[in-house]
């Protein structure tokens, strides 16, 4: 199954407001595409929606898809930004990937995707 599949929306009762999401999985894991050993980090997600917002458990279960899947830390941070973006259309979205120590090296990847026109936020 596409993890995407799992993602589930809910209707957004202040479109016309601009407010800030945070949601932060500490439980993150995955595998090494290279060698097959399980990789653990942290992965937070703030977004302004627009008409939609991730409904968690959804979320939750999305995440799960990820477990036993080998990808670069790089890849799955952008492909849950696409994945997010793709369901969501937000005015604007971060995931911020942090990885934990492998060899003494940690590793943060951080994406963003904007509605045209609307800057970064900070």
């Amino acid at each position: 199954m596409n993890p995407i599949d799992k993602l589930e929306t809910f209707d957004n009762k202040y479109p016309s407001r601009d407010y800030t999401i945070t949601i932060v999985n500490p439980e993150f894991t995955s595998v090494c595409p290279k060698t097959g050993l399980p990789d653990f980090g942290t992965i937070t997600i703030n977004y302004i929606p627009k008409k939609k917002c991730v409904e968690l458990k959804s979320l939750k279960y999305y995440f799960l898809e990820y477990r036993n899947m080998g990808i670069f830390y790089e890849t799955v941070t952008n492909k849950i930004l696409d994945d997010l973006a793709a369901v969501l259309h937000p005015k604007w979205i971060e995931v911020t990937g942090q990885f934990t120590a492998r060899g003494g090296i940690t590793t943060t990847v951080k994406a963003v995707h904007a509605e045209k026109g609307k800057k970064r936020h900070d």
